[in-house]
């Protein structure tokens, strides 16, 4: 398969877009590891093939530090860091104090520069790759979750400037996501017709899977990508209608 012998970790690769971005890079053949602060409830699987998990807080340098040379010491090599975990709640700034919103911050934006930093040497060796899970939240305004658009914002830079400091030896890229549909989908978007509502509003007519994020994951790991670093992949169904277009009063249809 495409990736058969390679060694790919997912972090918060437990549930939602995570574990389908390992269930992609499994179906591929890749060897992958998952890790997260809790065990999934089931096992990681895909085609008969299950990932691996570990135990790991990625605000914790030193213990991420340990979990990449555990890694590496097991399966020999690591071609692959795809920096998943992060999330917010939904809060608007006024709502909450500084040291709450900079956890945000830290979970989406430092915790996958510390995942890239104790990853790197062993990418290196391998001519690996990073894949960073952006969001569209960092390119427009996010309001009520504006510390963690501010996260994904940079996050996307970081992946940039990565890409050209760790040249040639890693590809860095990212991943800039829309709406996904995962099982807490109704938490953002409410039960079954509201998401169905939701969908209807993606230029492609549905929330995105967690398989089509994973499935661009894989190209970007692949040898397919070879010459693609410093890039931002939109995986957001073509995005999202212009509001004024519909309050226009102008080229409308009678």
């Amino acid at each position: 398969m495409e990736l058969d012998g390679r060694v790919v970790v997912v972090t918060g690769g437990t549930r939602g877009v995570g574990a389908g971005i390992a269930r992609s890079f499994l179906a591929a053949g890749a060897q992958v590891v998952v890790c997260a602060r809790r065990p999934p409830g089931e096992p990681v699987a895909a085609d008969g093939r299950e990932a691996s998990f570990a135990a790991l807080d990625l605000r914790d340098p030193a213990a991420v530090r340990d979990f990449f040379a555990t890694v590496a010491r097991r399966y020999g090599r690591l071609d692959c860091l795809v920096n998943n975990a992060g999330g917010t709640p939904y809060r608007l700034l006024g709502e909450g104090d500084a040291e709450r919103h900079a956890r945000v911050v830290e979970l989406n934006l430092l915790a996958p520069m510390t995942a890239s930093l104790a990853a790197r040497p062993w990418l290196g060796r391998a001519r690996g790759s990073v894949v960073m899970i952006g969001s569209v939240s960092g390119t427009r305004p996010s309001p009520g979750t504006a510390a963690y658009g501010a996260a994904k914002a940079g996050l996307e830079n970081l992946a940039r400037s990565m890409a050209v400091e760790w040249a040639p030896e890693i590809r860095v890229n990212c991943l800039v996501l829309g709406m996904v549909r995962t099982e807490r989908a109704h938490l953002h978007y409410g039960d079954e017709a509201g998401i169905e509502a939701v969908g209807a509003t993606v230029p492609l007519g549905r929330l995105a899977e967690p398989a089509d994020v994973g499935d661009a994951a894989v190209f970007l790991a692949s040898d397919r990508a070879r010459y693609v670093s410093g890039a931002s992949l939109l995986v957001h169904g073509g995005g999202e209608r212009p509001a004024f277009l519909d309050a226009a009063t102008v080229n409308k249809e009678s």
